[in-house]
């Protein structure tokens, strides 16, 4: 039997923005290891406590052969021989929510199902810690990441975990998948170790929207869509300007399209951060990703006055 992974989750379809996922913050080592289990098209799983890691692909696969997810918790409890222990959420892809907390997890500790959530805490200061996720689950608007984030701010400013804070974890899948695996994972970031693992959770999903709005300036640029992807670039360089690997491909975006005067200044800031990225520069001519010759290129770090 493992020690008491203290936790606390929250598990939820947004059925309206077609996502569904898990979120947890603990004071555990990793906990984004243990705890979360999405499958799209399938449901969503939070297995904590003396946390039994198999519960997540098990209740996945009962969930996969048709079970709802309150037949397929009820069926791997009743089995489990330590199930007083154990602490789950789930959440299937209709929407049922199902949850158990066993009668020896350490208190306070305790669940909440609500319509299409069910939110899971052990260990906390306070009883008042799963009621307080999913009212502000329930208040939230916005992306579902960031609702569940909202949730999990809620349970620390209700108490949290007894013992303090460490990792956390926010994993989001499609609800209906699209037959290529790689693009249903939406959502995927982790802290291990961290003083305050929720504000590092924070930071983690501004830069991964700031590379979502990225990626896409990428994609419609390459369809020949400029003033799209200017757009998308901007989004990315407002929401993470600390990264000036947006603003460099923006640029050079910009000189693929012949807009050499408008990515002087640009590529000037650029250099200015990381004088690594002239020589990157240097090197895409031979790549094809930059339409320019490398005496083009020469002519332009000449103008701007960089050997």
């Amino acid at each position: 039997m493992r020690r008491p992974t203290s936790t606390y989750s929250i598990a939820a379809l947004d059925a309206e923005r077609g996502e569904m996922g898990v979120a947890v913050q603990s004071h555990w080592f990793s906990v984004g290891s243990l705890v979360p289990w999405c499958e799209a098209g399938v449901g969503v799983v939070a297995t904590q406590s003396m946390v039994e890691p198999a519960y997540g692909p098990r209740i996945l696969s009962l969930l996969r052969f048709g079970m709802s997810a309150e037949e397929a918790l009820e069926a791997l409890v009743r089995m489990d021989s330590l199930r007083d222990y154990r602490q789950i959420g789930v959440v299937d892809v209709r929407g049922g929510a199902a949850a158990y907390t066993g009668s020896r997890c350490i208190p306070e500790a305790g669940h909440l199902i609500g319509e299409g959530f069910t939110v899971q805490a052990n260990i906390m200061r306070s009883a008042e810690v799963w009621p307080a996720m999913a009212e502000a689950f329930r208040r939230a608007r916005g992306e579902l990441a960031e609702r569940l984030l909202e949730a999990l701010l809620a349970g620390e400013r209700a108490g949290g975990d007894l013992r303090g804070m460490q990792s956390a974890a926010i994993l989001i899948v499609r609800a209906r998948p699209t037959g290529r695996p790689w693009l249903d994972k939406l959502v995927d970031l982790r802290v291990e170790d961290s003083s305050n693992p929720l504000r590092e959770l924070q930071r983690l999903l501004r830069l991964h929207k700031a590379y979502q709005h990225a990626n896409r300036g990428d994609e419609l640029a390459s369809q020949g869509r400029f003033d799209e992807a200017m757009k998308e670039y901007d989004a990315a360089s407002s929401l993470a300007p600390e990264v000036e690997e947006h603003e460099f491909w923006k640029a050079v975006t910009m000189l693929n399209h012949g807009r050499v005067r408008e990515a002087a200044p640009i590529l000037r800031r650029v250099f200015e951060e990381n004088r690594a990225m002239i020589t990157l520069l240097r090197r895409l001519p031979g790549t094809g990703l930059l339409k320019l010759s490398a005496q083009e290129v020469e002519k332009i770090l000449s103008c701007l006055k960089i050997g």
